[in-house]
């Protein structure tokens, strides 16, 4: 800003009052020489680059220039005292504004004499006060990985790696494949779907063809090889195949073959593909993976009790504009998945109308977090670096199988980067948090009779967690 605007800007004269929840209202009074200075400027701008037949560049007098260029320098000078003297004024007052301020410049008028008056409203962030971040309460459930859940994830992998084979008597149990012709009926549809040799699952939830097929197990479960089953579906209306969206379809089944999975056995080979030497060395492999998986999901559920303690001990109100805006943002984006499965036009506006009365409330609630995780990320002087958000994307295009740099360059055009910095930084925080908490270990059956009780409102849950049990301080890294 140069000695001009300097001084211009110690002339205007600036009120600021509350405008409801998180916003002001902001008044400016710009003098009227501080209107001629920036008037006079703006002449000699125009006077420089302006070319008038009869006098030479840069000498046409002011009274011909007003005359050809007055309503075009009227509303360039004007545009600019109004955004200097906004600016001046938002920055002068610290106000730690949400969005840029709304002023309709075109219903305010460059006065021929006397100042220039204006105002305009913007929201702000909202002020309040953190609760206790050192040594946060949480219950952390004492469980460990035993043999019988070993057993259970080799068993697994024996049925991944397993085999399916004819089932010599021919006769269906549940869990078999089923290889069998089908004709499917659909209401209101003349000709009959024929389904040759398609594979059946016989399980509780099963599905024929496309069609989704409740206690398939019961229909099917010691029929044999030629047998026919019937049985009548009614397809669900928020089902996503439209041609069969809340139809009745008779089905029949005709048994051509049965077949049962044959689980691989723990031998060479099988240790092999798991890179292996032994069924000891597998279990101790599947020991540290149930191991990690066990630490993921107690941190998940630290992590959740950390955000319920913020929430429940941190009171602001909310911006009404930006609840609202980020209220329509949330609602745009579950209509968007609606159309996505295939809804009709009436099944989404009878949707809508539920996910209204939430959306507002969800949120609030994002918007809260948000607010409350930025001021601790301050508070703690937690940031991330462009190395570790290439990190991190750098994790997550592996697992998609895509190329980082690709994958970075779709979330900046979709403009989930920002989002995806802002979930970084916040993990970062939580992390911080979980160093410093006071975590009492507790008995999985003690989490279970307590999940049974009304869940409180407020963090006091946790707080009265503190006093039971053996209490130690720990600090955890980030497994």
């Amino acid at each position: 800003m140069d000695q001009e605007q300097q001084s211009t800007a110690l002339k205007n004269t600036v009120a600021i009052e509350d405008a409801g929840p998180c916003k002001k209202r902001v008044s400016v009074e710009i003098p009227q020489e501080a209107i001629k200075n920036a008037t006079d400027e703006q002449y000699e701008n125009w006077r420089r680059d302006a070319v008038i037949p009869g006098f030479r560049k840069g000498r046409a007098p002011r009274r011909l220039l007003e005359k050809r260029f007055g309503k075009e320098v009227s509303e360039q000078v004007k545009l600019k005292l109004l955004a200097d003297a906004s600016d001046l004024a938002i920055k002068d007052n610290e106000l730690d504004i949400l969005c840029d301020p709304n002023i309709d410049f075109e219903k305010i008028e460059l006065p021929d004499t006397g100042s220039l008056k204006f105002d305009f409203e913007v929201d702000v962030r909202p002020e309040f006060d953190l609760p206790k971040l050192e040594g946060i309460p949480l219950e952390k459930r004492k469980l460990k990985v035993n043999d019988k859940q070993i057993d259970e994830e080799i068993e697994k992998l024996q049925k991944w790696a397993g085999l399916w084979t004819p089932r010599e008597d021919g006769r269906i149990e549940l869990d078999d494949m089923v290889i069998a012709d089908a004709i499917l009926k659909v209401t209101d549809v003349e000709e009959e779907e024929k389904l040759d040799n398609i594979e059946i699952m016989v399980r509780p939830n099963g599905f024929v063809g496309a069609i989704p097929v409740e206690k398939l197990d019961e229909l099917l479960v010691n029929a044999k090889i030629g047998d026919t089953k019937q049985t009548s579906v009614k397809v669900p209306k928020t089902y996503f195949r439209e041609e069969y969206r809340g139809k009745k379809v008779d089905i029949s089944i005709t048994t051509r073959e049965v077949k049962s999975l044959k689980p691989a056995a723990l031998d060479e080979a099988f240790f092999k593909r798991f890179a292996v030497e032994d069924e000891n060395e597998l279990q101790e492999k599947i020991r540290d993976m149930l191991q990690s998986r066990l630490e993921s999901q107690l941190r998940t559920e630290m992590t959740e009790q950390i955000y319920k303690y913020l929430l429940g001990n941190t009171t602001f109100d909310l911006p009404v504009d930006v609840v609202a805006e980020h209220s329509i943002m949330l609602l745009q984006r579950q209509y968007s998945n609606l159309l996505m499965r295939g809804l009709s036009r009436e099944q989404i506006d009878e949707q809508m109308a539920q996910l209204r009365a939430s959306s507002e409330q969800q949120a609030k609630e994002q918007l809260k977090t948000f607010f409350i995780m930025d001021k601790i990320a301050g508070q703690l002087g937690i940031d991330v670096t462009e190395e570790e958000i290439n990190g991190h994307i750098a994790q997550l295009a592996i697992q998609r199988g895509q190329r980082p740099e690709r994958m970075k360059e779709a979330m900046v055009r979709d403009g989930s980067f920002a989002q995806f910095r802002l979930q970084v930084r916040e993990n970062k925080c939580i992390a911080k948090l979980l160093e410093s908490a006071k975590i009492t270990e507790v008995e999985p059956q003690k989490k279970a009779e307590k999940a049974k009780k009304p869940a409180k409102k407020t963090g006091a849950t946790v707080k009265k967690a503190s006093t039971k049990g053996k209490t130690t301080t720990k600090k955890k890294t980030n497994k």
